[in-house]
């Protein structure tokens, strides 16, 4: 192994480890691992930035866009509005929403698809009086699914097409990996509904509604003590019965600016004083009706309007919020709504929740009146829990945006004009149409995955030219030695899926697409296979939260805890490998 060498593996386990770990963005720990190389030399500094200037960081961004368009036409909305009905048993409602799910994501980005499904799946779920926990996992996992059919459904596809380009001189196009994704769609869409809802815990099951979303999980609340309330004067452990009909639980008391040691059982409260209560949304407003309380903000007179509304919002990977709290973003000043609960899988803060660091996953509760709720949910990239209803914009260019969208895939897959010239004519027709907005035109792109994608190219380059990937392919083979390039292709298949649990599958695809290359020549094959392989796995995340935003999405408004993900995620991974494999080689032959 050469020092050059050694430096990059070096470099993509502190990617991994840090990517595990979570603690950093992923586009932090790219950029960082980017800059390490660049310094050591083993990245060219006449390539320092190239990646950001690849054709796939450019088609994922162009990708993005488009799918706001589509999102802000209503199409989607409308067309699921026909298809959802919450009289449906729950097998079927599972089977209709996640087929819905999968053509979506083959047409758009998956995770702007799940976006769009969720808030209406939440809706049946309380139509039907059912936990809507059962339903969104599936969703989620078909939504994945439904992104391997087409080039731009998920980022992996475009990742696997550009390589293929350098590599061989011609990209994949738009309908190459429809055989064998719409095979693994079908059988796993297949799965969900019919077998891996019922794979579920039992504990999930059990619940009867859709508030058990909320039972699982109660928001951390924070409301003032009002001057004229009845229960200034009195300690908060004489406060216990009265909570427990208000069915809400007194976790805490902080009095000038500084949370009270312990539960504060013994405390006697003073007017202004600021009550940490566990409870759903319904529970709060009860018990400030009976306390004599005030929402943090209306009672100081920051919040003015009478027509206040609560808002649930999910904090998505790319809000403005995530990794931040509501004071360092000066929410209430800035944006004239109130942080006033978090539901973080149960968990009790001990920081004051306006200086608690959100996370992705975790679902708020804002209060402010519905103009500003409206404004701050875009603004900050926040998906809300509620079905957005006739909120949605341009509905009377839907076939406009639908007819733009479809005359660039026909043009890019017939070859007349190529694919990212293409696209971008649709963004730029969006933009004149005012389908996207001008100002909501760079909002709509995922700018941490773009610095993932532009940071880890020039890095996989290098890996690629200094021999890395080289040197791994013969480890695989000479794993495998004896074995037909069959069985390589089931390893690094299974060696593929079984990173993309735990990184982001974006690297994944960087890290994992030369090293199918490298293998397909050292076996003297065509490196199709392969690189559909490589396709597939890094699309297939299913076992943990952290492996596909859209598992991080649904964790919070589903109720999910870390080990439910590979209950179902496991047994559909073995089986979209036994599918995927079989249905690669009779596709694209070695």
């Amino acid at each position: 192994m050469t020092p050059d060498q050694a430096t990059l593996f070096g470099l993509l386990f502190f990617v991994f480890v840090f990517l595990i770990w979570g603690r950093w963005r992923y586009d932090l720990v790219a950029f960082v691992a980017l800059l390490f190389a660049l310094l050591t030399g083993v990245v060219p500094t006449e390539d320092a930035f190239s990646g950001f200037g690849h054709p796939a960081t450019v088609i994922i961004a162009l990708v993005l866009i488009i799918s706001r368009g589509l999102s802000n036409s209503g199409v989607i909305e409308l067309l699921a509005r026909y298809v959802i009905d919450a009289g449906r048993k729950l097998a079927a409602h599972v089977a209709i929403m996640s087929g819905l799910a999968a053509g979506l994501s083959a047409l758009m980005n998956n995770v702007a698809a799940l976006a769009l499904l969720m808030p209406l799946d939440l809706q049946a779920a309380r139509k039907s009086k059912r936990s809507a926990s059962l339903s969104l996992m599936p969703l989620s996992f078909a939504s994945i699914l439904g992104g391997m059919i087409t080039l731009i459904g998920t980022p992996p596809n475009i990742i696997i097409a550009e390589f293929r380009g350098d590599a061989l001189g011609a990209p994949y196009r738009m309908f190459d990996f429809a055989p064998v994704g719409l095979a693994c769609a079908a059988v796993g869409v297949a799965f969900v509904a019919l077998i891996g809802w019922r794979l579920l815990p039992a504990d999930r099951k059990a619940k009867d509604s859709a508030d058990a979303l909320f039972e699982l999980a109660d928001y951390i609340n924070e409301v003032r003590v009002a001057d004229d309330s009845p229960i200034v004067g009195r300690q908060v452990r004489e406060l216990d019965e009265l909570a427990a009909r208000n069915d809400v639980d007194i976790v805490g008391l902080v009095r000038r600016g500084r949370r009270v040691p312990g539960l504060a059982r013994t405390t006697e409260i003073k007017a202004g004083d600021l009550l940490v209560i566990e409870a759903s949304p319904d529970s709060l407003e009860e018990a400030i009706g009976t306390f004599g309380l005030e929402y943090v903000g209306k009672g100081l007179g920051q919040l003015k309007s009478d027509e206040l509304e609560l808002a649930e919002l999910v904090i998505s990977e790319t809000s403005r919020l995530a990794g931040r709290s509501a004071m360092s973003v000066r929410l209430l000043y800035r944006y004239r709504v109130a942080l006033v609960g978090i539901s973080r899988q149960g968990e009790r803060f001990r920081d004051k929740l306006r200086h608690v660091e959100l996370q992705p996953g975790d679902v708020i509760l804002l209060l402010g009146n519905k103009e500003r709720l409206a404004d701050v949910t875009g603004r900050l990239n926040l998906l809300p829990l509620a079905d957005r209803g006739q909120r949605v914009i341009q509905r009377d260019k839907a076939w406009l945006a639908v007819g733009l969208f479809a005359a660039a895939i026909v043009a890019a897959s017939l070859g007349i004009v190529y694919l990212p010239i293409a696209l971008g004519c649709v963004a730029a027709a969006y933009a004149f149409f005012n389908i996207v907005p001008i100002r909501d035109i760079y909002s709509s792109v995922e700018w941490p995955v773009i610095v993932l994608l532009g940071s880890m190219i020039p890095i996989g380059s290098a890996l690629q030219a200094t021999g890395g990937t080289a040197l791994i392919a013969t480890g695989i083979v000479d794993l495998s030695s004896g074995f037909s390039p069959a069985i390589v292709l089931l390893l690094l298949v299974i060696v593929t899926m079984t990173l993309s649990d735990v990184m982001n599958n974006t690297a994944t695809a960087v890290i994992a697409a030369p090293i199918a290359i490298e293998i397909a020549a050292s076996l003297n094959v065509s490196p199709d296979p392969f690189l559909m392989g490589v396709a597939v796995a890094a699309s297939c995340a299913f076992l943990t939260q952290i492996g596909h935003k859209n598992n991080t999405l649904i964790m919070g408004p589903g109720g999910y805890h870390f080990g439910d993900y590979w209950r179902m995620g496991l047994p559909l991974e073995i089986l979209i490998v036994a599918v995927s494999v079989p249905t690669i080689l009779l596709v694209w032959p070695l």
